[in-house]
């Protein structure tokens, strides 16, 4: 999760001027790769959720940082803008599926009772990968005259030499692989008639095609794309954003890493809201949250209102981390969760698709991001409508005091 922003768009924000620069591409023709990228997503989520299922964690995971890795090294050898669509858009295809649909579905798979909590600390994870990203390509730019390709090609290597060895050997799909429990309940004991039934027992378990004939998963999912509409629109543009406002390099790729500060104690809130209030007001909350702090960007001249409204930004992204996940898995158990993660993910991938090159052409358009904003703030009003219409499904033969973990006042 931390090497995944290899890819990720607040890494590209900080290429996008110099690389514009440089190749006479125009912004959104740059940008356009992490919205291709997002198309194709769409149609590799449900391998990847297959893959997760049929192979397990090991194999999508470790396989997915070899490639990123390969793909991300190799942008340092192109020499026109095909070649860097086919590149970035791997590594941002890894980006969008696999990684985002294996990490979350193991810490599900670990974790019922303290989903929230743990899924948090997943978030936090990526938050600092996200804030580390920007400032890692800036200072290897800094440091070879300004050579974005340098750049691209040494933060290949990081992946191969930090995130490849881990996934290799330290992942296991699930708790009861290993003789265990989920939250570590019952951990040692003999299971017997009398024994107390864990979190994870309790859990209702739908497949993949009773999920998908419920209209809430359709919902949870069109809100999901709404919702990284505006991620991925406000983060990808938001270094170029910010050097229009005539703030320096350093100072745009510093608030990046503001933002992913913010992001990582959003982690920490959202997942501690989580595990006390119903996770579809949690979720709600968090879609409000990002249209209402979009509009504030429109406020921003200098560098401290920027690091301002970055930060506070983060804290709304630090959910969309945490809390989709976390419904998906609370409303649809554990047993299916890859599988079903991968027919809902396209809508997340689509979503950050349409963002991205949104956001772009508005700019090409009218020279300027401020109509982006507003437009950020009617899909997150729209994903909070979605959010509160989708209840959590409920089968008539499950309908029984022990049903569900999730039916507790914390997990609605």
């Amino acid at each position: 999760m931390f090497f995944r922003n290899a890819a990720a768009t607040l890494t590209i924000a900080v290429f996008v001027f110099p690389m514009a620069e440089d190749t006479g591409w125009t912004r959104t023709a740059i940008v356009g790769a992490a919205s291709v990228a997002g198309v194709v997503s769409m149609f590799v989520s449900p391998f990847a959720g297959w893959v997760l299922q049929r192979y397990g964690p090991r194999v999508l995971l470790a396989g997915s940082m070899l490639v990123l890795g390969g793909a991300v090294m190799s942008i340092r050898w192109i020499d026109n803008i095909v070649l860097f669509y086919v590149l970035f858009g791997i590594g941002r295809v890894i980006f969008s599926s696999p990684v985002q649909i294996g990490a979350a579905t193991v810490v599900a798979q670990w974790f019922v009772r303290r989903r929230g909590r743990a899924t948090s600390a997943l978030g936090v994870m990526h938050s600092l990968g996200m804030g580390f990203f920007p400032l890692f390509a800036q200072v290897l730019m800094n440091l070879s005259d300004g050579d974005w390709r340098m750049a691209w090609f040494w933060i290949g290597i990081s992946v191969w030499a930090v995130a490849l060895p881990p996934t290799l050997v330290a992942l296991i799909r699930s708790p009861e692989e290993v003789g265990q429990k989920p939250d570590g309940e019952g951990a040692g004991e003999e299971s017997t008639a009398e024994s107390k039934p864990s979190a994870a027992d309790d859990e209702v378990q739908w497949t993949l095609q009773e999920a998908m004939r419920t209209p809430a998963m359709w919902m949870l999912a069109l809100a999901g794309g709404l919702v990284f509409f505006i991620h991925t629109g406000v983060n990808i543009h938001q270094a170029a954003f910010l050097r229009d406002q005539g703030i320096s390099a350093s100072i745009a790729a510093s608030a990046l890493t503001v933002m992913a500060a913010g992001t990582a104690l959003g982690s920490i809130l959202w997942g501690w809201l989580l595990d006390r209030i119903p996770v579809r007001t949690v979720y709600a909350l968090t879609a409000a949250w990002l249209g209402g702090v979009a509009l504030l960007f429109l406020l921003v001249e200098t560098p401290a209102v920027a690091f301002v409204v970055a930060a506070v930004f983060g804290i709304g992204l630090g959910g969309l981390l945490v809390v989709p996940p976390v419904v998906m898995a609370d409303y649809f158990g554990r047993s299916s969760l890859g599988a079903i993660r991968g027919i809902t993910e396209p809508f997340v991938s689509g979503g950050q698709a349409v963002g991205g090159i949104a956001a772009g052409l508005i700019f090409d358009l009218s020279d300027s991001y401020e109509g982006t904003f507003p437009m950020f703030t009617v899909a997150a009003l729209i994903g909070v409508v979605l959010i509160v219409l989708a209840r959590r499904p409920v089968r008539a033969a499950m309908q029984s005091p022990n049903a569900s973990v999730a039916d507790s006042p914390g997990r609605n």
